[in-house]
C-alpha cells in the first residue's frame, strides 16, 4: 500500500451500478475525483463489478494518468462473474480465472495490477488449482502481488501453498469485531496484509439508518443478524453514544468507525466504499485515531452494546 494520505481504500463496487440505483459515469468520475484529491491513493475493484466492467471502465484513465511520483495502487479480483442473465457466479477454473484477469487489464488499459485477488474459493474447483492459475499470472508480470478474499484459513493456506499469500480481506467493524481474535493477528504474523471491509456495516456505523427505518422491498440489510430485533436496537444505543463521542472529537461517525477499524494492530487498510463525491470526501479525510479516542470507543462499545 503507497504511503498515502489516507489509510482509506476507495471500493469501487458501489458506482459499479449493479446494487446502487441511479449512480451515472458522470457520479462515479466525480467520486473518484474526489477520492484522489484528498488522499485516498489505493482503489478496490473486480472483474464482476459492473455488468460490464464499470468500476474497471472508471479507474482506468485515473491509473494511466498516474504520476510516477504520486502512484495509485489498484487491487483486482477474478472468480467471480455475471451468467447471461446477470446471475453472479462463482467461477474458479484456471482458464476463466486467467481470461478475466487479462480482460480487467485490458478494460483499465494498464499491463499489471499492484494486487490479485482470489475473489471466491469457487466450490467445484480445488483452491490449489485456482492458486496455480493465480501464480502463473504473477510470474507472467500480470501482478506484483497476489491474495485470497472469502476464504476460510483452510483454503487460504491450500493457496499458501501454492503462492505467497501477500493479502486478505475480511469483514471488522465495531460491532462486529471477531476477526481481531484470532484472523487478522495470525495473517500479521504472517506478514500478509489485512483489507477490511464493512467497516460502515452497510451504512449503519454511518449514522444514517434511524431505529425506525423500514427498509425497501430487495434491500438485504434485513437478512444480516444485527439489523434484527434486540441486536438492533442494542447497535443503535452503542451508535447514539458513539455519535455523541464523534462529535467532541471532531469526527463524523463515519470517519470514528472507520479510523477505529484501520486503527487495529494487524489492519493495513479500511476498504470502503461510496458512490457519490461528499462520501468520498468524508471517508477519505479518516485518520489513524490515538489510544485516548481509541479507549474511549471501547469503553462506549462495552457499555452499550
Amino acid at each position: 500500500m503507497p504511503q498515502n494520505l489516507s489509510p482509506v481504500i476507495l471500493g469501487l463496487w458501489p458506482i459499479a451500478g449493479v446494487t446502487t440505483i441511479g449512480v451515472t459515469q458522470a457520479d462515479a468520475i466525480a467520486t473518484i475525483e474526489t477520492a484522489i484529491a484528498h488522499g485516498v491513493r489505493t482503489f478496490d475493484s473486480a472483474f464482476s463489478y459492473g455488468y460490464d466492467g464499470e468500476s474497471d471502465r472508471y479507474i482506468g484513465p485515473f491509473l494511466q494518468q498516474a504520476s510516477p511520483d504520486d502512484p495509485l495502487e489498484i487491487i483486482g479480483k477474478v472468480g467471480q462473474r455475471w451468467s447471461k442473465d446477470r446471475q453472479r457466479v462463482i467461477d474458479g477454473r484456471p482458464e476463466t480465472l486467467i481470461a478475466d484477469a487479462e480482460t480487467s487489464l485490458e478494460r483499465m488499459g494498464i499491463s499489471c495490477f499492484d494486487l490479485l485477488m482470489l475473489h471466491s474459493p469457487d466450490p467445484k474447483v480445488p483452491v490449489a488449482e485456482s492458486a496455480g492459475a493465480v501464480a502463473d499470472l504473477l510470474t507472467a508480470g500480470a501482478a506484483k502481488r497476489v491474495g485470497i478474499c472469502n476464504a476460510t484459513p483452510a483454503q487460504r493456506a491450500e493457496f499458501a501453498q501454492v503462492v505467497a499469500c501477500s493479502a486478505i480481506q475480511t469483514p471488522l467493524n465495531l460491532l462486529q469485531r471477531e476477526a481481531l481474535i484470532k484472523e487478522i493477528p495470525e495473517a500479521a504474523a504472517a506478514g500478509t496484509d489485512v483489507h477490511v471491509y464493512w467497516t460502515l456495516m452497510k451504512g449503519l456505523l454511518a449514522g444514517k439508518i434511524s431505529r425506525d427505518h423500514v427498509f425497501s422491498a430487495g434491500d438485504s440489510r434485513p437478512n444480516y443478524p444485527i439489523f434484527q430485533g434486540e441486536a438492533r436496537r442494542k447497535a443503535h444505543d452503542a451508535i447514539d453514544a458513539l455519535q455523541e463521542l464523534a462529535a467532541e472529537s471532531g469526527l463524523t461517525i463515519a470517519q470514528l468507525a472507520i479510523g477505529w477499524a484501520a486503527s487495529q494492530p494487524g489492519v493495513s487498510g479500511a476498504l470502503v466504499g461510496a458512490r457519490r463525491p461528499e462520501q468520498a470526501a468524508e471517508i477519505a479525510a479518516t485518520r489513524i485515531l490515538g489510544n485516548d479516542i481509541l479507549e474511549a470507543i471501547q469503553r462506549v462499545v462495552r457499555s452499550t452494546y
